[in-house]
């Protein structure tokens, strides 16, 4: 069984549908990767998984006894206000020091329990917000953007930590980023994201696609532009909708229905 799985989910806000009609999986030990524009429901997404957000339609399952961590986008903390680490770690329930101290290892900064948390740098915060999300020992990670702000040599180093917790937990990880220069490495499988999935496909596929050299070549922006969506029509939503197509299209991207949801090997 997947640790979660949704099943035509959708979510709205007021009278604006944000998510509509949304099928995935998550498998125990994968690595998956959510792309989309602005705007496109992705934070959403992963606010629904784990019931910040209420759904609309559709079924949401996960599995019995799972554990999830969650890294949100942004947090922000009073300047004025004195917290360490520890302190901010045993919020809001108090965490025993060895647990603080073995989930701050985990996450790569074993030595920043007695640091004030605005002194932190960028990438530092980042880890101890990981280690926060570690200390639940969870099936299943969720990153929202959790590289936000990071350089680039930073967000690397970020996501060679992910792939070390996921070896040692043995943990999902589901994440949402705009840096598939960096995270084609990590990521186990690539879902593209519109307010509904357009379609998936291994990063070692998209990756060969003459589309993704061509636009890192030129500095274009934005990951939909990683993708060739070869299907019969196009949306004024930006995304194209599988309609039969054989896989193994000429990008290599697969249509939702037809995508391998095992981990690659």
């Amino acid at each position: 069984m997947s640790l979660i799985e949704v099943r035509d989910l959708s979510v709205r806000y007021g009278g604006n549908t944000v998510l509509s009609h949304v099928d995935m999986s998550i498998d125990r030990g994968e690595i998956v990767t959510i792309v989309g524009p602005n705007g496109s429901g992705k934070s959403t997404l992963l606010r629904a998984l784990i019931g910040a957000v209420p759904i609309a339609a559709g079924r949401l399952t996960r599995a019995s006894g799972l554990s999830i961590g969650y890294v949100p986008q942004k947090l922000a903390i009073d300047p004025t206000l004195p917290m360490t680490v520890a302190r901010f770690m045993s919020l809001p329930r108090r965490q025993a020091p060895a647990d603080v101290e073995a989930a701050l290892e985990q996450a790569g900064v074993p030595d920043l329990s007695n640091r004030q948390m605005t002194n932190l740098s960028g990438g530092q915060f980042q880890r101890v917000m990981l280690a926060r999300a570690l200390l639940s020992s969870p099936d299943l990670l969720l990153l929202d953007e959790a590289t936000q702000g990071l350089d680039q040599p930073g967000s690397a180093a970020f996501y060679r930590q992910i792939e070390e917790v996921r070896a040692r937990l043995g943990c999902a990880v589901l994440m949402v980023s705009h840096e598939l220069h960096v995270v084609m490495s990590a990521s186990d499988r690539v879902i593209c994201l519109n307010g509904h999935v357009c379609c998936q496909g291994t990063p070692e596929i998209v990756a060969s696609a003459p589309e993704y050299r061509a636009l890192f070549g030129s500095g274009t922006q934005g990951a939909l532009a990683l993708y060739r969506h070869d299907h019969n029509h196009s949306h004024d939503d930006g995304c194209a909708h599988d309609h039969g197509h054989p896989q193994g299209t000429e990008s290599g991207v697969v249509p939702l229905h037809q995508a391998t949801r095992g981990k690659v090997h």
